[in-house]
């Protein structure tokens, strides 16, 4: 396995500037920016060391700017669970509040992950044409007016179309945030890379409900999207200030719309880049059914407390951000993605299943403890599914990264915004929806998975012998 942050032929080119010769690596300046691709942590070598005390201060320089890059980007991927998470424990305070059924207070997730499907599927070939940095700073701009809009909304009709347009420019920094690493990185550093902003992103899932459920013993949910709009504003400001462009305009698309739904078109006719994608998508699906359900199962069904949901909540995140890293630090290099992703995919129907046999009272009244168990099982699950099918579809990409990214993040959101209502259909006083779609979801997400990628009549292609070959058909080489 090569080292984290050595620059190696092919499709490992850890460090090596997009666009650099395979094996060669470049300096920040040379890529015009504050050396993004430097990896926190990796050391000097030994040429840098002799090169004299202002080599190691450049270096040293490159790894800071590097771990700022990171910080950056993981706070762009944790934009969804910071919208949405913060404001589950407020859910059926909002459902009092604004005298609406449950069904229609869960549109306000859909409208908000309809957004960010649809958002991702417009920006992503924006960043392609204009850069990363303008479409990433006009959408923070609008995300940061919506969410301050949704704290005065006087109805739960206008609370979803402002959800709507949250979701919407959200949408910026999720498909920009991809786009970004897949223009510093390759191969076994994207998967890393991945697992990283994982670690990072999966802090907010856990720190967001219980800052939702603490707001929520001193004032109401308007105060929820107060903080959000708080946090959105500081965000922006830090990418104004410290995110560098990462896509030279050598590099950058020169078509309209018509170049850009040719360049989607050219991924999709790419088989096993559909087959991760919708492998994702429906893996998705399990994940937000469990987001939207979770708090009237925790809390109505189950008479937790929003406190103590918050912490359970937290605590699957826990378990998803460190299954995330045994993939990242120790899985990626030595096993297969597929592999992994197989197991992933397992464990997923198996924590399913049994959570629809315990809803449906197969074995009786079991209580809570069974239940957060099982869901602690597939939200860590998660770590191994969701990283790893965004690495193994992006690696048949080496162009129109944004475009790539666009269709991973639609088609996960929108299969993610149908799976919202489906939990509630029966109401709120049963699970049984909820494990019911978990299960269907993860079904179909295998079967996509075999009958798509066939990950063992694909010969291995990259540098470490466990990545999937490039694709032959042109995908990826669109310019």
């Amino acid at each position: 396995m090569h080292e984290q942050g050595a620059s190696t032929p092919g499709a490992d080119r850890g460090t090596s500037a997009r666009g650099a010769e395979p094996g060669t690596s470049t300096s920040g300046a040379e890529r015009g920016t504050s050396a993004p691709g430097v990896e926190p942590g990796t050391s000097t070598s030994g040429a840098e060391q002799a090169a004299g005390p202002r080599a190691a201060a450049e270096t040293r320089g490159a790894r800071r700017a590097g771990l700022l890059v990171t910080l950056v980007l993981g706070g762009l991927t944790a934009t969804p669970p910071l919208a949405m998470d913060m404001y589950l424990p407020s859910l059926p305070e909002v459902t009092r509040t604004l005298h609406a059924p449950a069904a229609t207070v869960q549109l306000t997730l859909t409208a908000c992950l309809a957004g960010m499907a649809f958002g991702q599927l417009v920006v992503g070939p924006m960043s392609d044409r204009w850069g990363r940095r303008r479409p990433l700073l006009t959408g923070l701009a609008v995300y940061v007016v919506a969410t301050a809009l949704c704290a005065f909304a006087p109805t739960v009709e206008l609370l979803i179309a402002l959800r709507l347009v949250q979701g919407l420019a959200g949408a910026a920094g999720i498909v920009i945030a991809r786009a970004v690493v897949r223009d510093l990185y390759d191969g076994i550093s994207m998967a890393r890379f991945f697992s990283t902003l994982m670690l990072i992103s999966g802090v907010a899932p856990v720190v967001a409900p219980l800052i939702g459920g603490q707001i929520m013993k001193v004032t109401d949910w308007r105060g929820v999207f107060a903080v959000l709009t708080v946090v959105g504003v500081l965000l922006g400001a830090t990418v104004w200030a410290r995110l560098p462009e990462t896509l030279p305009p050598a590099d950058r698309h020169r078509g309209g719309v018509g170049e850009a739904l040719r360049s989607m078109r050219r991924l999709l006719a790419d088989r096993p880049f559909t087959g991760y994608l919708l492998t994702g998508g429906f893996s998705f699906a399990v994940l937000f059914a469990y987001i939207s359900a979770s708090p009237y199962v925790i809390q109505e069904i189950y008479g937790a407390s929003p406190q103590t949901f918050s912490l359970l909540f937290g605590l699957n995140s826990v378990g998803l951000v460190a299954v995330g890293q045994l993939n990242g630090k120790v899985l990626v290099g030595r096993v297969s993605l597929d592999r992994v992703l197989a197991a992933g995919l397992t464990v997923v129907i198996c924590a399913a299943t049994a959570l629809l046999l315990m809803s449906a009272g197969v074995f009786g009244d079991v209580g809570l403890a069974p239940v957060a168990t099982a869901l602690f099982v597939l939200m860590s699950a998660m770590g191994i599914t969701l990283p790893n099918t965004q690495t193994l579809a992006l690696t048949r990409t080496r162009h129109s990264a944004g475009s790539a990214s666009a269709l991973l993040g639609t088609s996960s959101f929108l299969i993610g915004a149908v799976a919202s209502p489906l939990v509630g259909i029966a109401g709120e006083h049963t699970a049984v929806p909820m494990a019911v779609v978990q299960l269907a979801a993860a079904l179909v997400a295998s079967a996509c998975f075999v009958g798509m990628c066939r990950p063992w009549t694909r010969r291995a292609g990259a540098a470490d012998g466990h990545l999937p070959a490039p694709a032959h058909n042109g995908v990826g080489e669109e310019s």
